[in-house]
């Protein structure tokens, strides 16, 4: 549709949304509150690994035929059809694009986002959106406060996040027991001489085996994510992070002991955050006495903070290893948006996720009763 030098299109195409490769990475640069997971590179390649045929739903709008703003979702069919996120569960963040402040309150950011979220709306007559993971101050959240229909929002997951401080400054932040503690962990490495490298782009395949490889040794007797070592995971990986490293929206870090690869880091990379995506530890490096969370802690902190980036995140989850750090907790929203004619699809799939999220947390509670019970509390 067109109108006052307004073009609001749909892709429904995997090979379309190949070729936007080039003006969807400008809006993604001039878009302040994108991270990592909405570069094409991550989208692009995780439709091609993930994606099904004719299901495609990318949201694209331009003014005078310049892309200004999108919204990368696909149809997921069902009782209740949805329009949700690229990237799956195994994205961190999702979130749509403007060119601008998403939370201007006029001007040209302002007005493309009126128009997306319009764009949105006439989608919306045929199925719920449901997007997940959206960050606080992400664009998305303006299109939950304009909008115009029904909506819902509720918790999503937590993410644990740190400032984007040298190591000695996370260090001082510390309780001075804890400080000391992790001080001679630091010492530790040093004396044992892990030698660090950032992998260059044409290595990243390789690297990443590599660390896929170490990830598979290092969680083997405590249950690895089964996903994790799915072919159609390492190629998503080869071929979104290989773009990524070669565009800096990521990196690749090789640890070596005695010239063997021990550990391995990836890292996103965005303006506003850096956050540990996934890394690989050998085993044996608990018994030269280790310890692999701040070797990978040092390294992020290294490159977040001399890199200007606001937020050094930890990703999801409150594993016990990043509580040691103090890092805040960011809870990511669900946010479910409908017309009048698709609010029962609305309604009922956001009770069915309340419902997970109390089956969830007694489960939680029970297993912390047995715990007391075993620890005789």
């Amino acid at each position: 549709m067109t109108g006052n030098a307004w073009e609001i299109s749909v892709c429904r195409d995997g090979d379309d949304f190949g070729r936007l490769a080039g003006e969807w990475t400008e809006l993604h640069r001039r878009c302040p509150t994108a991270t990592p997971f909405q570069s094409h590179s991550w989208l692009h390649s995780w439709w091609t690994s993930y994606g099904s045929p004719g299901r495609l739903r990318v949201v694209l709008v331009r003014r005078a035929g310049r892309l200004v703003a999108a919204a990368p979702l696909r149809l997921v069919p069902g009782p209740v059809p949805l329009f949700t996120h690229l990237g799956g569960e195994i994205t961190d963040f999702s979130d749509v694009l403007v060119d601008g402040d998403p939370h201007a309150a006029s001007g040209p950011a302002a007005e493309a986002m009126g128009a997306l979220t319009a764009a949105l709306h006439r989608l919306a007559r045929t199925a719920v959106i449901d997007l997940r993971e959206v960050r606080d101050g992400a664009a998305a959240q303006r299109v939950y406060a304009d909008w115009p229909g029904p909506r819902h929002r509720m918790d999503d997951s937590v993410c644990m996040e740190l400032p984007a401080l040298p190591i000695d400054g996370l260090v001082a932040r510390l309780p001075s027991a804890r400080a000391q503690r992790a001080r001679s962990k630091l010492r530790r490495l040093d004396r044992l001489g892990i030698e660090e490298r950032a992998v260059p782009a044409a290595e990243v395949p390789e690297a990443l085996r590599g660390l896929l490889r170490l990830h598979q040794r290092q969680w083997a007797d405590r249950g690895v994510n089964p996903e994790h070592l799915t072919p159609r995971f390492q190629e998503h990986l080869q071929r979104a992070v290989g773009a990524m490293v070669a565009s800096g929206d990521a990196m690749v870090t090789e640890f070596r002991l005695d010239g063997d690869l021990v550990a391995a880091d990836l890292t996103l990379l965005s303006p506003l955050l850096s956050g540990g995506y996934l890394y690989g530890a050998d085993p044996r490096l608990r018994s030269s006495k280790a310890d692999v969370a701040t070797l990978l802690l040092r390294n992020g902190a290294r490159e977040s903070s001399a890199a200007g980036r606001g937020t050094l995140s930890l990703l999801r989850g409150r594993e016990p290893y990043k509580s040691h750090w103090r890092p805040e907790p960011a809870v990511s929203a669900r946010l479910l948006l409908s017309t009048r004619r698709t609010a029962p699809g609305l309604l009922l799939r956001a009770g069915c996720a309340e419902a997970r999220h109390r089956a969830a947390d007694a489960l939680r509670d029970r297993d912390w009763v047995r715990r007391l019970r075993r620890l005789g509390g």
